[in-house]
């Protein structure tokens, strides 16, 4: 005798998407397995669990989208974040210098260097 078949509601599946769940957390929820979850995917909507979550999480995205930007008019820090991920704005934190002058650095070696210590390795009095 089979197992009972194990339920699954489109409309909750899709509902979990747009929650951002992951595959772990939608299969608890139905209590199935991942790979029964994958099966009920490819029975439903005629693809695999990877390729139906994501057209089913973009309305997700779509709203933590919009509510990022409703809270951008209060908060400007969330409005900075925005603009540097949407319009490519940064924050220059150097200074750049129009003509700048070649700038050589020399390094010698000191033949007495194994003899010389350093000033940890000296005893204090």
């Amino acid at each position: 005798m089979a197992r009972p078949r194990k339920e699954f509601d489109q409309t909750q599946f899709e509902k979990l998407c747009s929650l951002q769940c992951t595959e772990v957390e939608i299969a608890a929820w139905f209590d199935m397995s991942v790979d029964t979850l994958n099966t009920r995917c490819v029975e439903t909507y005629g693809e695999g669990f990877s390729e139906t979550f994501k057209k089913h999480s973009v309305d997700g995205k779509m709203s933590i989208r919009r509510n990022q930007f409703r809270l951008s008019e209060k908060n400007t820090a969330m409005a900075i974040w925005l603009g540097k991920q949407y319009l490519g704005q940064r924050d220059d934190s150097f200074y750049t210098q129009a003509n700048p002058l070649p700038l050589t650095i020399k390094i010698e070696k000191d033949d007495d260097e194994s003899e010389r210590q350093h000033p940890s390795d000296t005893a204090k009095p």
